[in-house]
């Protein structure tokens, strides 16, 4: 955002806006807020936003267990579908093998 914030200003400033929009007519708790970022966070490997988020719902009354409890949902979740999506791109196992499927990757 740094990069954003210098050369792209006006960028930075609405999602600023989005935020404050997002506090003003949230219609859920803070602690469920937390959980949610924290889990999104979670998926999207942001560093600064898993510490944001775990922090702010400790300070939201969540305990260490629940959170716990949220990473190991948010993990469960992404290997159920890297699983599925794996099996369904290597469905065709046997013409990938035989080398009659075209992956259109440069080699």
């Amino acid at each position: 955002m740094r990069m954003l914030a210098e050369f792209f200003p006006e960028f930075t400033t609405l999602l600023d806006e989005m935020d404050e929009l997002y506090q003003e007519k949230r219609t859920i708790d803070e602690k469920t807020y937390q959980f949610i970022c924290f889990a999104l966070s979670i998926k999207a490997r942001s560093k600064p936003c898993v510490l944001k988020h775990f922090k702010g719902a400790l300070d939201a009354g969540a305990t260490v267990k629940e959170l716990s409890y949220i990473f190991a949902l948010v993990m469960r979740e992404a290997a159920g579908a890297d699983d599925c999506w794996t099996h369904d791109v290597l469905g065709d196992w046997k013409e990938i093998a035989a080398g009659n499927v075209d992956c259109s990757c440069p080699e």
